[in-house]
């Protein structure tokens, strides 16, 4: 048995000298020291052996495993510092090489004019206050003096998820909630940007999904003039110090009197082009005086208190001030697109 333990020596550190990876060295260990191997198989056959020679024996098979052990040992070693090397070298990183850039981000179109548009209402002492997207349906029509039966709801055709429940329309309920939660008391001035939800065929220039920001003002003694002096400034610091606004009479069935709101192209100076269809203008907001039906609703005495509210689309205002032809291009991601309002 001792000369087989030699012969297994000799073998296996033959076969271990002439190994070439990790994997071959992996297999000659179960070969020789696993379980099934010939190690252990002598091992088993010491029994047969007499009390002389069994410690004999079992010294000589320690002395070959831990030979065996060694040389795996080392070999192993030996693999893993090369393959640390070759990760090492194939990581290396040249310092002097110039960096990569990373991709630049920047604020959405919409947002840009949002932000702008927010911080001119700030500083004539707005708030800015946000409703709920998914609306009852008496905050989005009923509170606004629009009944039921009332045709002008065919005006905003809408995505209703109950009979009471819907995507709002505008963001026309916030000035209701917040007229609301004020139980009567004035002043309010408040700004309520967000997005509204109407069953609109989407092209150039419509959208089922879009962003509406509108103001309200209550107050003693608020007129047609204050309104008027509001939206000025607001057109002067979004357009420039010569923009002009005109009045034209409409109907909102939440406002009385109502007016659509031009602005002077800023295009042509007023003078007529392709941009205001020749006519100097361009239509960019809705206003009006606070219905005193909406007003009494909201637990306002109409008698004491009056006011104007305002409401526009910031895609349309954006359209206008950067030229764009189609409100399409907002919503589709193209980033060649997008890419032209990194230094806007």
């Amino acid at each position: 048995m001792k000369e087989r333990l030699e012969a297994l020596k000799v073998e296996a550190l033959q076969e271990l000298g002439g190994v070439q990876s990790q994997q071959e060295l992996n297999e000659l260990r179960i070969k020789y020291l696993g379980k099934k191997g010939p190690l252990t198989e002598i091992l088993r056959g010491m029994g047969a052996l007499s009390a002389e020679e069994r410690p004999v024996i079992g010294q000589v098979a320690n002395d070959v495993r831990a030979a065996i052990e060694e040389v795996i040992e080392a070999k192993q070693a030996a693999y893993q510092q090369q393959e640390t090397e070759n990760r090492l070298r194939a990581e290396t990183i040249d310092v002097t090489l110039p960096g990569r850039p990373s991709p630049q981000g920047a604020v959405h179109a919409i947002n840009k004019v949002v932000q702008q548009i927010e911080d001119i209402f700030l500083g004539m002492g707005f708030t800015i206050v946000e409703g709920p997207e998914v609306e009852r349906d008496y905050y989005n029509f009923e509170a606004l003096n629009l009944p039921k039966d009332h045709p002008a709801r065919d005006m905003q055709d809408s995505f209703y998820i109950t009979d009471e429940i819907l995507m709002r329309t505008h963001t026309s309920p916030v000035q209701v909630r917040t007229m609301e939660a004020s139980k009567g008391k004035a002043p309010i001035k408040i700004l309520s940007p967000g997005k509204v939800y109407r069953r609109d065929d989407d092209d150039a220039t419509h959208s089922h999904q879009f962003t509406q920001i509108e103001g309200l003002v209550i107050d003693r003694n608020i007129r047609m003039s204050d309104l008027k002096g509001t939206l000025l400034q607001f057109v002067r610091e979004l357009y420039g110090p010569d923009a002009e606004i005109r009045l034209r009479p409409s109907f909102f069935p939440f406002t009385e009197p109502s007016a659509e709101v031009d602005v002077s192209c800023m295009m042509c100076g007023g003078n007529g082009c392709r941009t205001c269809k020749h006519t100097g203008w361009i239509e960019i907001l809705g206003s009006g005086m606070v219905h005193p039906r909406v007003l009494e609703m909201s637990g306002y005495d109409p008698n004491e208190y009056s006011g104007f509210a305002f409401g526009m689309g910031p895609e349309r205002i954006a359209l206008i001030k950067y030229g764009i032809e189609d409100i399409r291009h907002f919503y589709t991601n193209d980033l060649r697109f997008l890419k032209q309002f990194l230094h806007v």
